[in-house]
């Protein structure tokens, strides 16, 4: 197969990263890169013969590529995927796909009036969280019904900590004006993507947030969500960026049993019958079903990295072969963000599919009345991002 030419626009701490993972791989070649900053532009990955530009245009027009990586700030996802695809270039979105669900609707239209002059175009998201083994299987179990009914999903996703001196390294990050938003925007789009991905979008949702709680930022670094689905599942969603050492625990319990994620290992308690069965029809007042716990077997752990998601969005490119997240399916992380950040401001519950322009008036009020000041920038550079899900 001959490697797909592909550009990165972005060399902070993700872009760079990219860049290793890129030159590491026999199915893409590196042949561009863009920043606006001149210092990383000249210094990362300057053994490489590399075009360079700062600006995004003269790169999409200089025939040195065929598809992009797009790792900059958040807001900037969309106009650049936008102008992308208009001229038939593949586009390789980081998380978020966008900020809000208007701006990632109008990636989709733009992708979708684009296929129709280039018919194989491909738009796809940077969820490798999807290529884990112990994630595939809890798919698997879920959609081939070895778990029943669902009844409950509750998920403490609170080993995300950040020091201040991570919010310091950068002056778009942790500010509405920015990012549009805190943990949710920067670091949960990985397990909001993953709980669509299993669950499916909810119907209403609740959130209660702490803006700045524990760090000197102006938007969220602890959540709590509560999740209703249509077939009447209810869901939890714990986060905080201020927790340490924390938790990554996915509990799933349904009528055959409970399935718990935590510490890369996943446990079945399975029911010797279903639990609505002995609900409805026991003699005892206080019996349960009889019930097992078993290690769930996994296949040995090949995924988690960046490089695969690169390899089958190449390979799609290439061959039509299926993307490991088609980009457009990133509105439902996205939606699942700012219905929690809405239910917090409005203090109600939102129904999904929530009024986007409603929601982008709401953070452009934000950004507006902001009185926050942001730290001066740290020096901080590319980081070493092994612990980090990012």
């Amino acid at each position: 197969m001959e490697p797909v030419r592909i550009g990165i626009v972005g060399l902070g701490n993700m872009g760079s990263s990219h860049v290793r993972d890129f030159t590491a791989s026999e199915l893409v070649e590196l042949t561009a890169v863009c920043d606006t900053d001149a210092e990383p532009l000249a210094n990362v990955g300057a053994d490489l013969e590399l075009a360079r530009f700062e600006k995004v245009d003269e790169m999409l027009a200089s025939g040195k590529i065929e598809a992009i990586m797009i790792a900059t700030p958040h807001y900037d996802h969309t106009p650049i995927a936008i102008n992308a695809l208009g001229r038939g270039i593949h586009v390789l979105c980081e998380k978020p796909v966008g900020v809000h669900v208007q701006d990632v609707q109008k990636m989709i239209d733009a992708y979708e009036a684009a296929r129709a002059k280039y018919p194989g175009l491909q738009f796809g998201a940077m969820f490798q969280q999807r290529t884990h083994t112990f994630w595939q299987k809890i798919k698997e179990m879920i959609d081939s019904g070895q778990l029943g009914k669902l009844v409950r999903a509750t998920w403490i996703i609170t080993n995300w900590f950040r020091t201040q001196y991570y919010y310091d390294t950068g002056s778009w990050r942790a500010t509405w004006k920015g990012e549009g938003g805190g943990v949710l925007l920067n670091q949960c789009p990985h397990n909001l993507d993953l709980y669509q991905w299993f669950f499916g979008v909810p119907q209403t949702v609740t959130g209660i947030l702490e803006l700045g709680k524990y760090h000197d930022i102006e938007v969220e670094d602890e959540v709590t969500a509560v999740f209703r689905h249509e077939n009447g599942m209810v869901g939890h969603f714990i986060t905080t960026t201020a927790e340490a050492p924390g938790t990554n625990r996915l509990e799933i319990a349904g009528e055959h049993g409970k399935l718990v994620y935590e510490n890369d290992k996943l446990f079945f308690d399975r029911n010797e019958i279903s639990m609505f069965d002995e609900l409805a029809n026991s003699k005892q007042g206080f019996s349960r079903p009889n019930h097992a716990i078993e290690e769930v077997p996994l296949p040995e752990e090949r995924g988690g990295r960046h490089v695969q998601v690169t390899e089958a969005f190449a390979r799609a490119i290439r061959e039509g072969s299926p993307l490991v997240a088609a980009a457009p399916e990133g509105i439902g992380s996205v939606a699942l963000a700012n219905g929690i950040l809405m239910s917090h401001f409005t203090g109600k519950p939102v129904t999904l599919p929530l009024d986007a322009a409603a929601y982008a008036q709401m953070l452009q009020g934000l950004i507006k009345n902001s009185t926050f000041k942001k730290r001066d920038v740290a020096g901080g550079g590319p980081s070493d991002l092994k612990g980090s899900f990012a």
